[in-house]
């Protein structure tokens, strides 16, 4: 049953993004005692940027402290490979109070800087070719959640209800679970993907610049 206006809103309000760890099974890792307050914050964001579309939103700093570090910790998969500098998620929570505390204090000073992604290349299923991917840090991957957990709230309110890509709560299979249900419900019909990168490195120059080139430009 498809929710009505005033139920998205709500699903909307306090997105349900985490790391894999969480998402996966369910486990608490690190900092759970967080998630409550910061859930309570996220929704404070979410009100103002739905109550407020045309708001500009010109400091959201102060929402990350320790706690929200914490929480960015907890929902940071735990068992994804080390970067550059090597350091595994349980070696950074051996120290996690002092490493968090100076994480913030680089944070807030201006003085962090993200290290080195590192380029990893994983196989495709056909066996030919590879896919790269980037590695950032433990530590890095926090900064990135925490950054997410703040903006998150904000652009949640200005996507449309079809879409869901890269989207807290959602994923491929719903959206797959949605093209079926349209399928059967017009009683059948076509459905054409396509790889970019794959389109363009075998399409004509010529013909790419004249679709993607304005008029005049």
């Amino acid at each position: 049953m498809a929710a009505d206006g005033s139920e998205v809103q709500a699903q909307r309000a306090v997105p349900p993004s985490e790391g894999n760890e969480v998402r996966r099974d369910g486990r608490q890792g690190v900092g759970a005692s967080y998630s409550e307050t910061i859930s309570t914050r996220q929704q404070t964001i979410a009100t103002r940027a739905r109550q407020a579309p045309k708001l500009s939103f010109t400091s959201l700093n102060h929402y990350i402290d320790l706690a929200w570090l914490h929480e960015a910790c907890r929902r940071t998969r735990k068992d994804g490979a080390p970067g550059v500098d090597g350091q595994t998620a349980a070696a950074y929570a051996e120290h996690l109070e002092d490493n968090l505390r100076d994480l913030l204090d680089r944070a807030k000073s201006g003085r962090y800087r993200a290290p080195a992604v590192k380029r990893a290349y994983l196989p495709k299923g056909d066996g030919s070719t590879t896919r790269p991917i980037g590695v950032p840090t433990f530590e890095d991957k926090i900064v990135q959640r925490a950054v997410v957990m703040v903006l998150e709230p904000i652009y949640e309110q200005d996507f449309l209800d079809c879409s869901y890509g890269f989207r807290p709560g959602r994923s491929a299979h719903q959206a797959l679970q949605v093209w079926r249900d349209q399928l059967m419900r017009i009683g059948g019909g076509w459905i054409i993907g396509t790889g970019r990168r794959a389109v363009f490195r075998h399409a004509r120059q010529s013909a790419t610049l004249s679709v993607s080139t304005p008029s005049g430009a």
